[in-house]
């Protein structure tokens, strides 16, 4: 059984982080107290998939169609870039090399919003404005994938990190005592300090995805209709 968690399950600040959380919590806990049998029980935790239902992508483009500035919050706001295509190749690694307990993360990309919205922008051959309209409520200037305690119990595996699950039990006493000097030298994994996307690189990942090449193919449709 393969879990599907998000980056809001991370430090959440949301219900739909906190549910999330929760969710990952269950999954955990259900492997610590013995679910057994042939079921594997693990989760995958990913960002942003692009052009689904809620993303910002099809905001931009239905602005740019009805001539309306494009609206960001704010500009240096970064997040995951993640087309479908990976967010579906991660199940189904999950799939595949899953054990008992274990969080998979795909390794992404990320953007500003200002970077993105100039692509959607140069790929429309749009000449609408960008209008910043501040953060909203329950939203975060980046988001974070995996955690630095995450981290420290983490395999690379190249595209991809497995965490394996959390086993400690309850008693503390040792920690009194001890520590994880590591720990502290590594840095949570999030969209601020992963690879970041120009506008060029952008605008080449938008044309990857169906969604925005089925928009273009409309869009063209409708220009030579009204030509002719």
């Amino acid at each position: 059984m393969v879990c599907l968690s998000t980056d809001k399950a991370v430090y959440p600040i949301n219900a739909m982080g906190m549910s999330k959380a929760l969710m990952e919590k269950v999954a955990a806990a259900a492997v610590r107290q013995g679910a057994s049998g042939r079921t594997v029980v693990c989760t995958v935790r990913y960002g942003n998939v692009m052009c689904s239902r809620g993303s910002v992508i099809p905001l931009f483009i239905d602005q740019i169609r009805q001539n309306k500035p494009i609206t960001v919050t704010v500009k240096h706001m970064t997040r995951f870039m993640l087309p479908l295509r990976d967010a579906v190749s991660l199940v189904l690694f999950a799939f595949e090399n899953g054990n008992h307990g274990d969080l998979f993360v795909r390794k992404a990309p990320a953007c500003t919003i200002e970077v993105l919205a100039q692509a959607v922008k140069n790929i429309f051959k749009s000449d609408c404005q960008i209008k910043e309209i501040g953060i909203r409520h329950g939203e975060k200037i980046y988001e974070t994938l995996l955690t630095t305690e995450e981290l420290r119990r983490s395999e690379d595996m190249g595209d991809y990190y497995r965490v394996r699950l959390d086993d400690r039990d309850l008693n503390y006493t040792i920690y009194f005592t001890e520590g994880d000097r590591e720990e502290v030298k590594l840095e949570d994994y999030h969209s601020h300090n992963t690879r970041q996307l120009d506008v060029r690189e952008m605008e080449e990942l938008l044309l990857s995805l169906p969604e925005v090449q089925q928009e273009l193919k409309d869009l063209n449709t409708n220009i030579a209709r009204d030509t002719i």
